[in-house]
């Protein structure tokens, strides 16, 4: 799942729960509930190969994922500050993926099994259509919780 999702999920959960240490829990559990759903993600197999254009499109898409999620929770929450703890929660397992792929350790190759578990139906054959309407389903709900 793109980052964008993952932040305006974690923030409307930052936003919908008060228990603090609750929230973030949540919020980084709803990273992998989100990853049960078929979605479409970045290119990341594109760093394998020795295309540096390629891998700048793919840090661009991440980059910009992260800033419009950011400035849509700005525009639409109340900018409480456990709101944007939880975005970050959300969006830690890829994080703590991309840094086992630059320092590997056992820890988190834990994680990144795990979370590659999870993923499960990105191998099945389901349409784009369904995969981008997970995503998009997901940004208008938070969206509206976040405006409530």
């Amino acid at each position: 799942m793109i980052l964008l999702v993952h932040l305006l999920f974690g923030a409307a959960i930052g936003y919908s729960i008060k228990n603090v240490w609750l929230a973030i829990i949540l919020a980084l559990l709803g990273h992998f509930f989100l990853d049960l759903f078929p979605h479409i993600e970045y290119d990341i197999e594109s760093f394998n190969e020795n295309q540096l254009r390629k891998k700048i499109i793919v840090v661009l898409k991440v980059v910009a994922d992260i800033c419009v999620g950011l400035l849509l929770i700005l525009i639409f929450s109340k900018n409480y500050p456990i709101i944007y703890i939880c975005a970050l929660a959300s969006a830690l397992p890829d994080g703590l993926t991309l840094l086992n792929w630059l320092v590997p350790n056992k820890a988190l190759e834990a994680v990144y099994n795990f979370h590659k578990k999870i993923h499960f139906l990105k191998y099945k054959k389901i349409s784009k259509f369904w995969r981008i309407s997970t995503q998009v389903a997901t940004i208008i709900i938070s969206i509206i919780i976040l405006k409530i």
